[in-house]
């Protein structure tokens, strides 16, 4: 999911990968069809019983690790229904003894792997206020493109759960791609340099601590695509 500390990212990639337009397009007209496993589909059973008994917006937090972001994200907007999945069980148990904080409710955090439970989010006809997928693992090997989120083949349905799409990294090329690879869907979007204010992952404060630049990329996926 994502690096293991704070040290800068090597590649042997130095700009947006030469591939990545006809990859993009290539997903964009063809469906991810891989089966579903029971897990992911009573786990999103779960996520399903909790979003039907809440009436406010719906915040997917993706990759959310130890859940940190999660309820940072929950606090800062009570109205909402904060959901964050990760596939890692051993992040997620440290969640109680070191994240979870009283007064805060309005947040579930579920194992999960994205691959199924975006395209099942999508299939239930789920519509996001915000989707936060912040610090993605990098793939950072020029031929591991297609295994970062744009290049993946559930780009489309990243597209398709709508709502304020953020992607975060350390690493400039990820943004940058993830930028372009929205331009080439329809969207309007640019990587920039950030500085979190308040630090909200636990990659935040160690990439801060360590003087490293963070990007983003922040998209309004509302505004329908434009001519593909």
């Amino acid at each position: 999911m994502t690096v293991p500390n704070s040290r800068i990212i090597t590649s042997n990639q130095a700009g947006i990968h030469d591939s990545l337009e006809p990859v993009v397009r290539r997903h964009l007209n063809s469906r991810f069809r891989r089966p579903y496993p029971d897990y992911s589909l009573e786990v999103f059973e779960q996520a399903e019983q909790r979003a039907s008994q809440y009436q406010g917006n719906l915040i997917l937090d993706s990759y959310c690790g130890v859940g940190e972001s999660t309820v940072n994200l929950a606090r800062q907007y009570p109205e909402a229904l904060v959901i964050g999945i990760d596939k890692s069980v051993v992040r997620l148990a440290k969640h109680d003894e070191h994240y979870r904080q009283s007064g805060v409710d309005n947040y579930l955090l579920l194992r999960a792997d994205v691959d199924d439970f975006w395209r099942l989010a999508v299939d239930a006809n789920w519509q996001l206020a915000r989707h936060c997928v912040f610090y993605p693992n990098p793939w950072p090997k020029s031929s591991q493109l297609k295994r970062r989120v744009h290049g993946s083949p559930l780009f489309p349905s990243l597209l398709a759960l709508k709502g304020e799409v953020e992607l975060r990294s350390n690493w400039p090329v990820y943004v940058q791609e993830f930028a372009a690879a929205l331009e080439i869907a329809g969207f309007s979007a640019k990587s920039k340099p950030f500085t979190p204010e308040p630090v909200i992952t636990p990659f935040e404060r160690k990439y801060g601590e360590s003087g490293q630049v963070l990007w983003r990329c922040i998209c309004d996926l509302d505004r329908g695509f434009g001519g593909l």
